[in-house]
């Protein structure tokens, strides 16, 4: 006997389009940044100072996250690039079974996956730009899709932990 799911397809559909506004909204604002920076500090390449700890610095990123695996050779951006895929496309099928932070979560960790993928697929690597510093000490560049994973992680993280609390009471 099967069970009729018809009743869940009309909550489901607003979780995912809302999931896709986020990580659409995160991809197209990293390819555009990226884009106004190729322009601006990539040719000819130079450091545009915008506070005394924030610079806009040309960076091509071979590898992932502060430049690991960046000598891998040619299988890392094929290999980085199908793991944004399937992750974000896991991510967009698991949304109905999430709590709230984490769906945002998983829009901005998919959306600034995929963001770095259209990278690696256009050029090899990743346009990084941003250079955080203070007395002497930089942060590895970094851009908005790099800064969405990241927020994305610390939210799930932050769900994850706040689920435990509430699971206790």
């Amino acid at each position: 006997m099967t069970e009729n799911n018809d009743h869940k397809a009309p909550v489901v559909r607003p979780m995912r389009l809302w999931f896709c506004a986020i990580f659409l909204l995160i991809m197209v604002a990293d390819q555009v940044t990226k884009q106004i920076m190729l322009e601006l500090i990539f040719d000819p390449p130079r450091r545009i100072e915008i506070l005394a700890i924030l610079n806009l610095v040309p960076v091509w990123n071979r590898g992932m996250s502060f430049g690991m695996l960046a000598g891998g050779g040619v299988l890392v951006p094929i290999g980085l690039t199908s793991l944004a895929v399937a992750v974000s496309a896991w991510l967009f099928w698991m949304v109905p079974r999430l709590y709230r932070v984490q769906r945002l979560a998983a829009a901005c960790i998919a959306g600034g996956a995929i963001g770095n993928a259209i990278d690696r697929l256009r050029f090899g690597k990743v346009v990084d730009f941003i250079d955080l510093h203070y007395a002497g000490l930089h942060w590895p560049a970094f851009n908005l899709a790099d800064a969405a994973i990241t927020i994305g992680a610390v939210l799930w993280g932050y769900s994850i932990l706040r689920e435990q609390e509430t699971s206790r009471i």
